[in-house]
């Protein structure tokens, strides 16, 4: 698909994410070059090992983090077994994510709006912290073969602030309005889930709540998150647990407006934590076990939300 200068400005984490694969890629084949010219092959191994380890380690960090930070009473605790299910399946799907679906892939599954469109329901899928819309790749491929009306959305500048990005999600949602004639339904991963909060506040009062058929939020800090004081950036800042950012948000939002959102979150977090930070008071909250951060996206449960609120019928 062609992209446009504008596009080429939004690339930003594709452009970082993919140099530093490829850096690693050639230091590893040069090493590798290395070993078996001096006759050493069993040695090739060691710089793979290495980097997977130390990324396997930073993962490991997260989720022993996650269960150190003090949790209030009635906080729901994963154990060991679930924590290590969890660590395995969250290593596997963010080296998918970081390593070639966002760096390689973000481009490699388009927007869907057919011409057919006009009265089918649509879906806006709104990534979170150090993503792109490539993390979505799955579900653009299986909501476009279902014929579903889809935009996903690339929220730049990377480290700004998350008011920032209501445009960006606003003028997707114009597009998605256009189409199909009918509200959508959000899905926000992660930060993701706070631009689309911020968004729908800025859109105004009954106008701005019209424009939503429902939200789905996945691993969203929407109370914040213990981690975010070691993250850089201003959005990091204001998704910090009880920020004056976060609490100004939940001031803004209008009575009943939280029984719009289904919110999934799961003990295994490991960057959205302690876990029930992920949910809303009056919404839907939906605990999903055994499952880390990324991998949230992949989760059946996710999936078959979505599904449930596409198969409802269409009231005009």
């Amino acid at each position: 698909m062609p992209i446009s200068p504008d596009d080429e400005r939004i690339e930003m984490i594709a452009r970082w994410q993919r140099g530093l694969c490829l850096l690693g890629l050639t230091a590893m084949l040069a090493w590798a070059w290395a070993c078996v010219r001096d006759g050493r092959p069993l040695a090739a191994l060691a710089v793979p090992a290495i980097v997977l380890g130390a990324y396997a380690a930073v993962l490991g960090l997260e989720f022993l983090l996650l269960h150190l930070v003090p949790v209030g009473a009635g906080e729901p605790r994963a154990g060991v077994a679930q924590t290590v299910r969890a660590w395995a399946g969250e290593l596997r799907a963010a080296i998918a994510v970081f390593c070639w679906r966002q760096p390689f892939r973000s481009r490699a599954r388009p927007d869907h709006l057919p011409p057919q469109a006009h009265g089918r329901r649509g879906v806006l899928l709104v990534h979170g912290f150090l993503c792109n819309r490539g993390v979505w790749n799955r579900w653009l491929a299986r909501l476009t073969a279902q014929g579903v009306p889809v935009v996903a959305v690339n929220l730049e500048p990377v480290f700004g602030s998350i008011d920032a990005y209501a445009p960006i999600i606003d003028s997707a949602m114009h597009r998605l309005e256009q189409a199909t004639g009918l509200a959508p339904i959000v899905v926000g991963h992660s930060m993701g889930g706070l631009a689309l909060r911020r968004w729908w506040t800025v859109a105004g009062g009954d106008g701005g709540a019209a424009r939503v058929h429902h939200a789905l939020t996945l691993g969203t800090p929407h109370r914040g998150t213990w981690l975010a004081r070691l993250e850089l950036g201003r959005n990091a800042a204001q998704m910090r647990l009880g920020s004056p950012w976060l609490q100004d948000l939940a001031a803004t939002e209008p009575a009943g407006r939280h029984q719009r959102f289904t919110c999934l979150f799961s003990p295994c977090d490991n960057i959205v934590f302690p876990p029930t930070t992920a949910t809303l008071p009056g919404a839907d909250n939906r605990m999903v076990p055994s499952t880390g951060h990324v991998q949230l996206v992949e989760s059946p449960q996710a999936w078959d939300a979505l599904q449930a609120l596409l198969a409802a019928p269409v009231r005009r």
